[in-house]
Formats: structure tokens, C-alpha cells, sequence
């Protein structure tokens, strides 16, 4: 049942920020939190990953759509002993459906993290929650293949 609690409040948190951005900033504008480096700046973005496949709206509801039922149905499934594997599912689980949930209401995903110190895209919490299961994932995967080879 926890995971289902970290993939719901993953979800809270990047639609919560959503709103806050929709709802007290301008599309286009921007607060420096650290000037130069990080900013809060209201975005759209109507594509995949880096602004990618632009306007394919229904390509990504189907796909994170079919994502999301696949990690619910397996999630209950992973081994007990694999607890950062568990964490990192119920994270991408989580962020699928944020971002899922923007596209279906807006037909675009509501960005707002600036990291203006590397040239990165604008980004919210649902991308990081994913980017950030990716990571532990890896990590889960190189852990498990480290120990069965000894």
C-alpha cells in the first residue's frame, strides 16, 4: 500500500506547484530564487522530453496512460526485498500521472523549474519525481546484478 501513498503524494505536490504557477504567474514569466542560477519560470510544453514531438497530444495520454495501468498492476508485484526498486516505481508512477493529468486538462504540461545555471529545459516536480526513479532504478539494477555475481 506505501508505494501507492508515494506515487499519490508525488502527484499532490506536482499539481499543487501546477496550479500555484497557472494561478500567480504570467505564461513567460520568471522569479529568480538565485539569480543566474535557479528560477521559477511559467512554461508550457506541448511535447515529450526537451520540447521534443511537439502537438502530439493523444501519443503521450496513450502512452503514459498505458504506463501508468502497467506500474499500478506491478507495483504490488515487486519483491519485498527490493525496496529501492519499490521507491523508484511508485516515483515514476507518481509522475506519469501528473503530468498525465495536464495533458488531459490542458492538453500541455504546466513546467516551472528553471536551472539556469546548465542550459536544461524547464522542468516541474512530476519530471524530476521521474528522472529521479530512473536514477534508483540504475542503481537498484547494478546493486542486484553486483550481488548475484558475487
Amino acid at each position: 500500500m506505501w508505494p501507492y501513498v508515494v506515487a499519490a503524494s508525488v502527484l499532490a505536490v506536482d499539481q499543487l506547484t501546477k496550479w500555484a504557477v497557472i494561478r500567480f504567474m504570467e505564461i513567460g514569466e520568471s522569479i529568480p530564487i538565485w539569480d543566474g542560477v535557479f528560477h521559477l519560470t511559467s512554461h508550457r510544453n506541448r511535447g515529450a522530453a526537451f520540447g521534443i514531438l511537439q502537438g502530439q497530444r493523444w501519443l503521450f495520454v496513450l502512452i503514459a496512460a498505458l504506463v501508468v495501468i502497467a506500474l499500478a498492476a506491478y507495483l504490488p508485484r515487486v519483491r519485498r526485498d527490493r525496496p529501492l526498486g519499490t521507491v523508484a516505481l511508485a516515483l515514476l508512477l507518481g509522475g506519469a500521472l501528473g503530468n498525465l493529468v495536464d495533458r488531459i486538462r490542458f492538453g500541455e504540461v504546466v513546467d516551472f523549474l528553471d536551472v539556469r545555471l546548465i542550459n536544461y529545459p524547464i522542468f516541474n516536480v512530476a519530471d524530476s519525481a521521474i528522472v529521479i526513479a530512473g536514477t534508483l532504478l540504475l542503481w537498484d539494477m547494478w546493486r542486484t546484478s553486483r550481488k548475484a555475481t558475487g
